[in-house]
């Protein structure tokens, strides 16, 4: 059995001013509110994200940084607000808003988020042969994109649902899974 503990990374002004794909570095107050956090975790993952690397170390650990854990693709949108690209490309926006296999352009769609997410895992789940009789137990920091896009894989919700599902920064959302199915763990 694995249990999986994913952390929604520290608040950065670009999560606050709404902007996609920033790269920039968490609020101060957010990282030692993180400090505040209990993980107990013997595999410790992180996205490559400056925040989620910083709220990582916040947590008292270091992290394997995965790519696989990266916040979602925004190709030419990246840096940008959803207010400005409101007022820029109002129809191309909200279809990607709206449609789940629409990607902003040179960029990645909520299907695309969501699969990568579920392949990594299906990469963490231990096929029983290798299984040991304990629980594995592993956490991640991760974009808050990334929990919304676990959270939809395991409930099996669709796509059109990621919009719908708010993850606040520093957010702990927790998974077990045995023998390759996950479930959305409910309670401390």
């Amino acid at each position: 059995m694995t249990s999986l503990t994913l952390v929604a990374h520290a608040l950065t002004p670009d999560l606050r001013g709404l902007v996609l794909g920033g790269a920039a570095a968490p609020d101060t107050s957010s990282v030692k509110a993180a400090r505040e956090l209990k993980i107990n975790a013997a595999e410790v993952y992180s996205g490559p994200e400056q925040a989620a690397v910083q709220t990582a170390e916040a947590l008292g650990v270091v992290p394997t940084v995965d790519q696989a854990l990266r916040d979602r693709e925004y190709g030419d949108w990246a840096g940008r607000s959803l207010e400005e690209l409101l007022a820029a490309s109002p129809e191309p926006l909200a279809a990607w808003l709206e449609r789940p296999h629409t990607a902003p352009p040179g960029g990645e769609s909520a299907n695309d988020l969501i699969t990568r997410v579920a392949d990594w895992l299906g990469d963490l789940a231990q096929p029983e042969a290798e299984r040991s009789t304990g629980v594995r137990d592993v956490a991640a920091v991760v974009h808050p994109a990334v929990v919304r896009a676990a959270i939809l894989y395991v409930l099996q919700a669709p796509a059109e649902s990621l919009r719908h599902v708010d993850v606040r920064p520093l957010s702990v959302v927790r998974f077990s899974e045995y023998d390759g199915r996950w479930s959305l763990l409910a309670g401390s």
